[in-house]
């Protein structure tokens, strides 16, 4: 099974999740939300002006769907 990494930059405002190892590129898909994509699997988003969302809602949407086995 691979690790979840969460790491949350303050100075940059940036929230990353990963799945495994920081390998691939990034594609932004909108909203300042960015995913890693390698070889066609999703393997990890980032998102951008993170604590402005959190300050204005209560839930954040994520257009990713993340399923574990």
């Amino acid at each position: 099974m691979k690790k979840m990494r969460i790491w949350y930059d303050q100075e940059g405002d940036m929230l990353e999740i990963g799945f495994g190892k920081r390998k691939g590129y990034m594609k932004d898909v909108g909203d300042d939300i960015w995913l890693r994509i390698e070889e066609d699997e999703l393997k990890g988003f980032l998102i951008l002006n993170f604590s402005k969302r959190v300050e204005k809602e209560k839930e954040i949407k994520i257009p990713v769907k993340i399923s574990f086995a």
